[in-house]
C-alpha cells in the first residue's frame, strides 16, 4: 500500500507521516516512511533548487518511493509537489504529467490543511502567502485531474487519528475525534477556498 501525504509548506506533513507510521506499526503493519528528498537536497546544497534542477528532485523522490514497494510506504510528499512549486515559482508546468501519473499509483492521497500556525524555517519556507498559493493550486490540480483525496485537519493526535480512520477504518474509525475530523472532509473536497476550510474547522471545534 502506498500513501501520499501532500501539502504546502508548514502544514505538518513530516510530523503526520511519522506519527501515522508509528501508529500503524503499533497496529501490526510493516511501514516505511520516505522522507522528502527536496529538504535533504537543500540541506546538502545550502540553497533552494534552480529551475533546471527540479526534474531530478521529482524523479529522485519517485525512485525512492518505488524502491520500497514491498512494504506499506508513506511518502512525505511526491513528485507532484515539485511540479506545483516549479509551476508557481518558475512558471514551468512541464513536470505535471510525470507528477500526475506517479500520484495515480497511490492507494491513499491525504492533503494536510492549513489550520496549523505557519513557522519560519530558514530558506526551506517562503511565507504564509506562499503557503496559501501552493495549497490552493494543489487542490485545483487534484480536482482537475480527477484524483481522489482527503483533507486532514487538526493538530497532534487529532490529525493522526483522522488519517488513521481514512487508511485503516476497520481499526480506527470508531474514535470520536477521527469521526469529527473525517465527517466534513467530504463537504469541502471540491472546495479550494481556504476561508471555507477555516470556517468549517471553527464550526466543528465549537460543537
Amino acid at each position: 500500500m502506498k500513501i501520499a501525504i501532500l501539502g504546502a509548506e508548514s502544514t505538518g506533513k513530516s510530523t503526520l507521516c511519522h506519527a501515522l507510521a508509528a501508529s500503524m506499526r503499533e497496529a501490526g503493519s510493516d511501514v516505511v516512511v520516505v522522507d522528502e528528498y527536496l529538504r535533504e537536497w537543500c540541506a546538502t546544497m545550502m540553497r533552494t533548487p534552480q529551475p533546471h534542477e527540479q526534474a531530478v528532485i521529482a524523479r529522485t523522490q519517485t525512485q525512492r518511493i518505488d524502491a520500497l514497494q514491498s512494504a506499506t510506504v508513506i511518502a512525505d510528499t511526491t513528485a507532484l509537489m515539485t511540479a506545483i512549486y516549479s509551476d508557481i515559482l518558475f512558471q514551468d508546468p512541464g513536470l505535471y504529467p510525470f507528477g500526475i501519473e506517479d500520484l495515480r499509483s497511490f492507494h491513499h492521497v491525504l492533503v494536510t490543511a492549513t489550520d496549523l500556525p505557519w513557522v519560519a524555517d530558514s530558506f526551506f519556507r517562503d511565507s504564509p502567502h506562499g503557503q496559501q498559493a501552493i495549497h490552493l493550486r494543489l487542490q485545483a490540480v487534484l480536482r482537475d485531474h480527477g484524483i481522489a483525496y482527503s483533507m486532514v485537519y487538526g493538530s497532534g493526535g487529532q490529525r493522526t487519528r483522522a488519517a488513521l480512520a481514512l487508511i485503516m477504518p476497520s481499526q480506527f474509525s470508531s474514535n470520536a475525534d477521527s469521526e469529527t475530523y473525517n465527517r466534513w472532509m467530504a463537504r469541502c473536497e471540491k472546495c479550494s477556498d481556504a476561508r471555507c476550510e477555516h470556517s468549517l474547522f471553527r464550526e466543528l471545534t465549537v460543537r
